[in-house]
């Protein structure tokens, strides 16, 4: 059976060195680009119409628009829409990272920390300097709860900055880890089917149960496709409010 880890192992389709430095154009590279340019074009060809009634594909951008629209405005308020751009932009891009990577023989950037790390790195400095520019040295006033007695403080604010700094971390592993044990799960599986209908002497019919449980599989990775892409949508909005209103 095939390595199930071989399918995150990133290789040079255009090998670039400048500086000593490796700048390759990769198979990651290349699935991110892709991802750029599905999400340009779903957006200005299925709403290129503009129909009163809308059509399968304006329906669709429409349904994504609303649900991410709704998301920045229960979570932001009227506030909201001058960060609205921001966040759609992350969740779109999250989210097709991940459906383009349940396509066969295609690549899940999604599933390496550092195309992860980078973009909860984004969202944290620009979540951290929108609070800054909004209320200058006062920003800082979010690692000390109110009401909080003084003795407290020292280990509290510890505490509080620790856990300010560790958002970075848990937003990029939480999505890297799900893209990764989902798309490994799914590998061993089908390799499982090969094995059986080859060595169990039941040909076929002994890689119908593999085959049924890989299905399956893939219809929940889907699913955890679009959760994941919200979780960092609905994380980015949670950390905008927080350094919008310091709470």
């Amino acid at each position: 059976m095939a390595n199930p880890l071989q399918q995150f192992v990133i290789k040079p389709l255009i090998p670039l060195n400048i500086g000593g430095y490796d700048v390759s154009f990769t198979q990651s590279s290349l699935w991110m680009g892709l991802a750029v340019i599905s999400a340009t074009l779903l957006m200005t060809l299925s709403m290129r119409s503009k129909s009163v009634v809308p059509n399968r594909w304006q329906n669709v951008t429409e349904m994504i628009y609303e649900f991410v629209a709704g998301m920045v405005h229960e979570a932001l308020g009227h506030e909201g829409r001058k960060y609205f751009a921001f966040v759609f932009s992350v969740f779109m891009i999250v989210l097709m990272g991940n459906m383009l990577g349940m396509i066969p023989y295609s690549f899940t950037f999604t599933s390496h920390i550092v195309v992860t790390g980078t973009l909860a790195l984004m969202v944290f400095l620009t979540a951290t300097l929108v609070g800054i520019f909004r209320h200058g040295l006062h920003f800082f006033t979010l690692f000390l709860p109110a009401g909080l007695p003084i003795f407290l403080a020292p280990l509290i604010i510890l505490i509080e900055i620790v856990s300010y700094l560790s958002r970075p971390i848990s937003l990029s592993v939480r999505l890297f880890a799900n893209m990764v044990a989902g798309h490994t799960m799914m590998k061993v599986f089908a390799g499982f089917s090969v094995m059986m209908a080859a060595s169990s002497g039941l040909g076929m019919a002994g890689a119908v149960l593999p085959l049924l449980i890989n299905t399956a599989l893939v219809g929940l990775e889907i699913l955890i496709a679009f959760i994941q892409a919200y979780v960092f949508a609905v994380l980015t909005c949670m950390y905008l409010k927080d350094a919008i209103e310091l709470h």
